[in-house]
């Protein structure tokens, strides 16, 4: 299908370009940016009046519960929300049911998303077998079969020694290894350490938790030379262990989600179970420096930590409700509100949810969507198109997601919201369009 976008304003942050042009499409691909050719005969025109025209956004945190859990999502469901979000690649974790540690697993699923044609997925693979730490998967067949790293989603290591013969393979075949720093024995408590958890009485999760993963994971990357992305930091002293971490050289990445950037643990209020997340939220100085170091870029990407949990999971007592959050939806608004408050133009914030993502992933994503998170003539028309414009009221019970609880609900009235996608192409076909609303203005 031929696609012509119009009149609207094109912002790629990897190249630079912000300039209103128009957008042709053909054979999935951008065939010019500017100047259409003459004999360009779009079957389809998309009016881009007002609008943003960007990059579709690469999301590297997104469970979509299938297969296992399908009762809290299904992988249509979760695909159609990311196109309502204008994400168009994302990665999934292996802590499915079966857990993503056999070649099949992996493929079956990747044909799957195919068939969709919402989004592309790129799955991690299980670091351990069965994540439960102990044998190597076969990595090698592995990422022959479609995964982009490896990872052992919320279960940690606590055999060390099992961890550096990991990174050590990794390192031997070029493989990133993905892990959320997080010590298996200090970190099973279900809020941060604090004055709100003594006060309500929760079990806490210290800063220590997270600083003493961090030394660790960095001492193994010294000793193997492993390539590793940190997901999902939570802490400032973290942060401050990566800064240091990467001056020194290490060939280390991290990401931050949007509920760890905006929220603290003052919003659990009074036993929110909305609020019981994986991290759990932190104090306000530890929230200011996850937004400072996504700022200076010591932290990468801003990643929506998508976990869609069924209602009855989270209609429990704070302590038992199940920990997670539909946030691919919400992805993009958090972002440019995140910009906003730190003064940052269009381009530096939607790099953080488009191109930098990319470079975290690099090699991994393969010669046919090298141009994944950019819009370049030649290149893959993965595309967003939004109203910077419109301010909207989160609604959960609008949300495409099969899981309708986020913690951006606030006492039921919904959170507003700047920025509003319009419309999202995968491979140059529409996944995802909006009409005009008034509601929206």
């Amino acid at each position: 299908m031929k696609i012509l976008i119009t009149n609207g304003r094109v912002v790629d942050p990897a190249s630079g370009r912000d300039e209103r042009a128009d957008v042709a499409i053909a054979a999935g691909r951008i065939l010019s940016i500017g100047r259409v050719p003459t004999d360009f005969a779009p079957s389809r025109v998309i009016d881009a009046s007002g609008c943003v025209v960007a990059p579709g956004l690469v999301d590297l945190a997104a469970r979509l519960r299938e297969p296992g859990h399908e009762h809290e999502g299904m992988l249509e469901s979760e695909l159609n929300a990311a196109a309502a979000g204008g994400v168009t690649s994302l990665v999934c974790p292996p802590d499915t049911d079966p857990t993503l540690d056999e070649p099949g697993l992996v493929e079956m699923l990747k044909f799957r998303a195919r068939k969709l044609s919402l989004c592309r997925l790129f799955p991690l693979g299980a670091l351990t077998k069965g994540l439960a730490g102990e044998a190597l998967t076969e990595m090698v067949e592995l990422t022959e079969a479609g995964c982009v790293g490896f990872s052992q989603a919320e279960t940690p290591v606590r055999d060390t020694q099992v961890l550096m013969r990991a990174l050590q393979y990794a390192a031997t075949h070029g493989y990133t290894v993905w892990l959320r720093p997080q010590d298996g024995w200090l970190g099973k408590g279900v809020a941060a350490s604090g004055s709100v958890a003594t006060r309500l009485g929760l079990s806490g999760v210290p800063v220590a938790a997270e600083t003493l993963a961090l030394h660790t994971v960095f001492e193994l990357m010294r000793a193997t030379g492993a390539r590793v992305h940190l997901m999902r930091l939570s802490s400032a002293a973290g942060v401050d262990l990566v800064r240091r971490a990467k001056a020194e050289g290490l060939p280390v990445t991290a990401d931050v989600s949007i509920n760890s950037l905006h929220l603290t643990d003052i919003d659990i209020g009074y036993f929110n179970s909305a609020m019981r997340l994986t991290p759990p939220l932190r104090q306000g100085r530890d929230r200011d420096a996850l937004r400072a170091g996504l700022l200076d870029g010591t932290l990468d990407a801003l990643v929506s930590d998508h976990t869609p949990v069924e209602g009855d999971a989270k209609h429990l007592p704070f302590g038992e409700a199940e920990p997670g959050a539909t946030g691919l939806e919400l992805l993009l608004s958090l972002a440019l509100k995140w910009g906003q408050d730190a003064g940052l133009d269009t381009a530096a914030t939607l790099a953080r949810v488009t191109s930098d993502p990319v470079r975290v992933l690099g090699d991994a994503l393969g010669s046919l969507v090298s141009s994944a998170g950019r819009l370049v003539e030649g290149g893959v028309a993965d595309v967003c198109v939004y109203d910077p414009d419109v301010v909207w009221r989160l609604d959960p019970s609008t949300l495409r997601s099969q899981g309708r609880h986020t913690p951006f609900n606030f006492a039921d009235t919904g959170m507003m919201l700047p920025g509003r996608v319009r419309a999202t192409l995968v491979a140059g076909s529409v996944a995802f369009e909006r009409a005009a609303m008034a509601s929206d203005a």
